[in-house]
């Protein structure tokens, strides 16, 4: 009986290890990330090819980019709220953030964001105050 006891008391400190597919850093681990396309910034040019689709429960790293040709900033707050924000970096300096709601470029360079999508559902990033089609991306979470 006590044999016993020790078992199942040995399975049960065991099991949280065992208990999902991802390993020991969870939805965080190697095995759970993919690459978001990049996002540029740019002055009359696209931001991406096409609407971008994620999959809810994975992580993603995407870089944005701006080629310095004018003060462009990103926003979307509805994607921003559908996602949790690991970190963003910016030459090599990792922030964590809260959440954000938008970015912005005063000049050229790259920022690297890591998130895990969450909420399934059509969203949205764009340059504020642009109408043009290719100055937003359409992002949908499934």
């Amino acid at each position: 009986m006590k044999s016993l006891c020790l078992a199942v008391a040995f399975a049960a400190i065991a099991a949280p290890a065992l208990a999902h597919e991802f390993g020991f850093a969870g939805v965080l681990s190697k095995s759970n990330k993919d690459e978001m396309p990049e996002i540029t910034l740019s002055v009359g040019k696209p931001l991406a090819e096409g609407p971008i689709t994620l999959n809810s429960g994975t992580l993603y790293e995407v870089e944005i980019t701006s080629d310095g040709s004018g003060e462009l900033g990103l926003e979307g707050p509805g994607f921003f709220r559908a996602i949790w924000v690991n970190e963003v970096v910016v030459n090599g300096l990792e922030i964590r953030p809260f959440g954000l709601e938008s970015v912005e470029f005063d000049e050229a360079g790259t920022m690297e964001i890591e998130f895990l999508a969450i909420k399934p559902g059509q969203y949205h990033l764009k340059i504020p105050g642009s109408t043009g089609e290719s100055q937003r991306v359409e992002i949908t979470i499934r």
